[in-house]
């Protein structure tokens, strides 16, 4: 079987749901295009700015994807095989995640572009809205730690790894002076995107000329080093102004995703007519992953973003329903751009199916596989492979960069916001408090069931994917009180509320049982993995309880 039939399977199926279910979700709550918005009501060309849905769509995406939807599935397909992650793919894209990026913005333009947490203060209360903000702030954590070390393993890999972090480090200096550039200059933006983009391809050129090879810390390996300076980096992200960083290195990095999927795709169309994509990699493997973890429901929750992600809600409250020019347009926006988030994932899983076992064991990590695809992809357009890998592992770090900058300062403002901290030191002090429980994270050990040592982006992924996935289900569950409360089809966000719910729930619970067996025997020993775990349990049963006592409420009445 060649990998291309598989990615035409995806785009039917996706292209279907999407004209189909989605637009059932259209009718069942009643869009309409003159229907008032935020962006229109509020517009101060600052914050509430009304885009086309073409345009915005975009600047959704690259907010929403970043690296999730390749390290998941990778994964997910290294332990299971590519068939079941497949799988999951498409039907949590069309019916969980689609849904849950849709009702999220929905929610929010007719809430008056208000986030996803003060609309769970308005429908479940003053209480639940703290605790989702702990929620909110507890899976922050895991999402920081879990692409920290991803990245510093792509920076530590010994063949590539100085020079993508030459490259990354010009990257990132080049997104700052267009920072400064637009600040200062105002230029229109399709002059600074003409003048700006090419030079992004100067710092992959550059990056093997001029490799960064960082000092070792003393006590620390080089991976760790690399945490340690990404961390730092994660700080000064998080209490800069936007325009400074954040905005021109999310506009560049954009560009990267659509144009690293794009060109994989025609790379694959054209290559597989030359018989140079077949499918090599098992369709299945073992009931348990490395770690003796089961398919059942760590599949689910590894995969996380590609297929279900509850990150999403903060960027489709905080900032895409703040833009939305249209009511109607959530659908294509929420909607369409969770399910282009999905094909990028069923990409991402092709770069692992054209390997054999032994292939991608040699590879290891998820970076690797999907640069050594995507290079692969670019070699059949005429693209030298050396330049392309390069290219692939700085989209790849770019990607990851975008999910850094944004937990960050989202993990400092909530915690501005829960402790009540407004003065002029009180984003620094926040930002380190973020900060350091990732690097108390990253400088513990793990092992797997056999008792091999485990790289810690490994282990926070599996946590990772359980809070993230934990997330959505009580985003759902919120959206499913707001919806049941003005009478409408509430089930929609119930039922996948209530999977995913269960699915997060067990998953957490298996990655903790060792822990919990140790305390039962007395054995105790302090696990930031297991302390986490049980902080989540108790947030999530706490909204469970607000959100059951209303629905009680409700029937009653």
């Amino acid at each position: 079987m060649d990998l291309l039939i598989l990615a035409l399977i995806a785009i039917v199926l996706l292209l279907g749901g999407y004209f189909m279910y989605g637009r059932l979700l259209s009718r069942w709550f009643d869009l309409k295009a003159d229907a008032p918005v935020p962006a229109h009501q509020f517009r101060d060309n600052q914050d509430f700015v009304p885009a086309g849905k073409f345009y915005l769509v975009n600047q959704h995406l690259s907010a929403i994807a970043a690296a999730g939807p390749i390290v998941g599935p990778i994964l997910a397909g290294m332990w299971f095989g590519w068939l079941p992650t497949f799988v999951w793919l498409l039907l949590g894209g069309v019916f969980i995640g689609g849904v849950h990026d849709f009702l999220t913005i929905l929610a929010s333009v007719r809430h008056q572009g208000r986030s996803i947490a003060e609309i769970i203060k308005e429908t479940m209360g003053p209480k639940a809205f703290t605790v989702f903000l702990l929620f909110l702030w507890f899976s922050l954590l895991y999402i920081i730690a879990a692409f920290t070390d991803v990245t510093a393993s792509t920076f530590a890999e010994p063949q590539h790894g100085s020079a993508i972090a030459s490259s990354s480090m010009l990257y990132l200096l080049l997104a700052f002076i267009m920072g400064v550039v637009i600040r200062v200059f105002n230029p229109p933006l399709t002059l600074t995107t003409f003048i700006f983009l090419p030079f992004v391809f100067l710092c992959i050129w550059l990056g093997p000329k001029l490799p960064l090879m960082l000092p070792v810390l003393a006590g620390f390996d080089l991976r760790m080093t690399w945490n340690m300076a990404l961390l730092a980096y994660c700080f000064v992200a998080a209490v800069i102004p936007v325009w400074l960083l954040l905005q021109p290195r999310g506009y560049l990095g954009g560009f990267f995703l659509v144009l690293t999927a794009g060109v994989s795709f025609v790379g694959l169309l054209i290559g597989s007519f030359q018989g140079l994509f077949p499918i090599h990699y098992p369709a299945t493997l073992g009931w348990k992953n490395p770690q003796g973890l089961p398919l059942l429901p760590i599949l689910f929750t590894t995969v996380a973003c590609g297929a279900c992600s509850g990150f999403h809600c903060l960027i489709a409250s905080g900032t895409t329903s703040k833009q939305l020019n249209k009511e109607t347009d959530a659908l294509f926006v929420g909607y369409g751009g969770m399910l282009m988030e999905t094909f990028v994932a069923v990409m991402a899983l092709g770069t692992l199916a054209i390997l054999n076992i032994p292939q991608a064991q040699a590879l290891k990590d998820p970076n690797q596989i999907y640069a050594n695809g995507v290079a692969a992809f670019l070699n059949v357009l005429g693209v030298n492979k050396e330049f392309a890998l390069n290219f692939a592992l700085l989209a790849f770090a770019t990607f990851v960069y975008d999910t850094l900058d944004v937990a960050t300062r989202l993990g400092r403002y909530i915690f501005e916001e829960l402790t009540g901290l407004k003065n002029k030191w009180s984003p620094y002090v926040a930002g380190l408090v973020t900060l350091v429980f990732p690097m108390w994270f990253l400088t513990k050990k793990f092992t797997d069931a056999a008792g091999n040592p485990v790289p810690g982006w490994k282990m926070f992924w599996t946590v990772f994917g359980s809070s993230n996935q934990l997330l959505a289900a009580m985003v759902l569950f919120g959206l499913s009180v707001w919806l049941f409360k003005l009478r409408m089809k509430f089930r929609v966000a119930l039922i996948p509320s209530i999977f995913m719910t269960l699915i997060a729930v067990a998953s957490l619970f298996l990655i903790i049982r060792p822990w919990l067996g140790n305390i039962l025997s007395g054995n105790f020993k302090p696990d930031p993995v297991g302390f986490t775990c049980i902080v989540l349990f108790v947030l999530t049963a706490f909204l469970i309880v607000e959100g059951v006592r209303i629905f009680l409420g409700g029937r009653r009445a």
